[in-house]
Order: C-alpha cells, then sequence, then structure tokens
C-alpha cells in the first residue's frame, strides 16, 4: 500500500476551465516523485489521450522524466484507480479519470483527492472537446499546493562551445513555442507549405505524416538515445545509433515544414564526433523536450473531427 509523501501536495490548475485540483504524491515511485516536485512549478498544453480513452496527459519540461528509473510499475493502467497521476519516460505527467482500454505499464508518482474527482472529470469532458473539436488552447499549470505558479524551460549545460550555443538556440526556441503554437505548425495547419508537400495540392496527408514522424522522433529515437547515454552505452555505438536514427526523419521533417527542426539536428550530427558522454546527453535531452513539444502542439492542432464520420463497428451500441 502506497504512503502519501509527507508535505508533497501538488495542485493541477486550468485557468481556461476555472478548475484546480489536488494530488497527493506518493511513495510508490519515489526517485520520479522528486523529478516532478523539483521542477516545479510549471505550465504546459494540456492534451488527452486519442484513442487509449479516458485519461489526460501533457508534456512536462522534466528532462530527468526519459531515464529516471521506476521502484513500482503497474502492468496494466487500466486496472488503476481513477484519479491516479503517472510519470512517463515519454516526458509525460498523466492522469486517468475513468474508462481505458490500453494495457499500458505505467509508473504511478500520486492520486487525485477523492474530493476533486468531480473537477477532475469536468476538466477531463472539456479538454477531450478542445482537443477533438473546438481546438481550444488549455494551458495546464502544476504548482506545489500553496504556492505560486510559474513557468521556465530548463536550460542544460555542455562544455563544447558549439553544443553550448546549439543548447540555448534550442531551449530559446522551445521557450517561444512551449506555450504558443509555433509558427511553422501553424502554417502547415493552414495549408501554407512552401515546398508543396501533399500530392495535388491536399494537406491532410501531410498533417498526417507529420505527426506520425514527430512522435517516434523525440519518444523514441532522441529518448532512447538519451536512456543509452545514461546506461553507458559505449559513446562510439551513440554516435552512430543518432546518425542512423535522426537524420532521415528530420530531413523529411523540414521538407514537410518544420525547418527549423531540420536545422538543428543539422547542426546536431555536424558537432557529433566532437562531444563526450556529458555533452551528448544535453544535446540529446534539450531536442528531445523541443520535438516533445512540437507533438504536443501536433495533437492539438491535427483536425481530428475531419474523420468523425469513420465509427467504430458497435460505438453505438456502446455508447
Amino acid at each position: 500500500m502506497s504512503e502519501k509523501l509527507p508535505g508533497r501536495q501538488i495542485e493541477i490548475s486550468w485557468p481556461d476551465l476555472g478548475i484546480t485540483v489536488a494530488a497527493d504524491l506518493d511513495d510508490r515511485n519515489p526517485a520520479l516523485a522528486d523529478a516532478l516536485w523539483e521542477s516545479l512549478p510549471y505550465q504546459s498544453l494540456q492534451g488527452h489521450a486519442l484513442i487509449a480513452g479516458e485519461h489526460l496527459y501533457h508534456v512536462a519540461p522534466i528532462p530527468a522524466l526519459l531515464h529516471t528509473p521506476h521502484a513500482t510499475r503497474i502492468p496494466d493502467r487500466r486496472e488503476a484507480p481513477d484519479g491516479t497521476v503517472f510519470c512517463s519516460g515519454l516526458q509525460h505527467l498523466g492522469i486517468k479519470y475513468g474508462t481505458l482500454t490500453e494495457p499500458m505499464p505505467a509508473t504511478p508518482v500520486g492520486r487525485i483527492r477523492e474530493a476533486d474527482m468531480p473537477a477532475l472529470l469536468e476538466a477531463g469532458a472539456a479538454i477531450w472537446d478542445a482537443v477533438y473539436s473546438t481546438k481550444k488552447q488549455i494551458l495546464a499549470e502544476v504548482r506545489r499546493a500553496g504556492e505560486p505558479g510559474g513557468h521556465r524551460i530548463p536550460v542544460l549545460h555542455a562544455t563544447n562551445t558549439d553544443a553550448r550555443r546549439l543548447i540555448a538556440d534550442i531551449a530559446a526556441e522551445t521557450e517561444k513555442t512551449w506555450l504558443v503554437p509555433p509558427a511553422e505548425l501553424e502554417d502547415l495547419h493552414q495549408g501554407v507549405i512552401p515546398s508543396r508537400a501533399g500530392n495535388f495540392g491536399t494537406v491532410l496527408p501531410t498533417l498526417l505524416f507529420v505527426n506520425g514522424e514527430t512522435r517516434p522522433l523525440g519518444y523514441a529515437a532522441y529518448g532512447g538515445l538519451v536512456r543509452a547515454a545514461v546506461q553507458d552505452m559505449p559513446m562510439p555505438s551513440l554516435v552512430h545509433m543518432t546518425r542512423l536514427l535522426v537524420g532521415v526523419p528530420a530531413e523529411f521533417l523540414g521538407y514537410c515544414g518544420l525547418e527549423q527542426l531540420w536545422a538543428f539536428t543539422q547542426r546536431f550530427l555536424d558537432v557529433l564526433d566532437a562531444l563526450d558522454r556529458d555533452d551528448f546527453y544535453a544535446v540529446t535531452s534539450q531536442m528531445a523536450l523541443y520535438i516533445n513539444c512540437l507533438g504536443g502542439w501536433n495533437l492539438q492542432l491535427y483536425p481530428w473531427e475531419t474523420g468523425d464520420h469513420l465509427r467504430q463497428q458497435g460505438a453505438a451500441e456502446c455508447a
């Protein structure tokens, strides 16, 4: 049975909705709870699961989430009590607020207080409507209970001069786009595509491909490289895997309109051979946060209602 961590209560607020809920952090994953606690306060674009069920998540500006080991893992998050708060290796803070369909292992760090569950359900319904239909951009603020909110993007340190400059530029771009949609993505979703990517003037296929490439680039490629660096993969192997994993998808995304991402990637590949392990970790962590930010905006901006006429067989009977 989990024990509350003394004094470790957080508040998760959605000012646009006028809703705040409180959660008690517990001892199931103390290292993850520490990483979350030490990062507070922060703000982020609030997202909602699109295929997994009644689950809220947002990208948390916490590089350590990519590699911090868990002590307790729920084999199937569908079985977790409603209100469970998770920290994920995908750099997410998530909250289960109802029925889930995806049998995914998860690492809990706390639970929403029972008195706040009706407010959480209200927030979940409003956020689903915003992500799927209205496209209203709802921000989440996570803070220590009773303390003021705020926002900052962490900037990691590197000793290599070129790496340090690259990190500063990535962090500045991430700061600029963390709470405001990136201009490149807004243009793309409005059909402004300088390369003309999209056969015969179409836009939706390009949006689909951009979303499909951005998520694994941040979650799997850069997240995996960060974990491999922390787990002492030899540097020659890290360099080799980086060249195998990140160049092709970033170049494709640049063609589709994410030119800033491709420019950062080229600078990273140019300096890659000169990096030691600490600098490699710093650059890949900063890139992961930036790309995961782009991924969050992709999910918010994508016109999901375009497919509203398509419904699963039996969906009406289950509703």
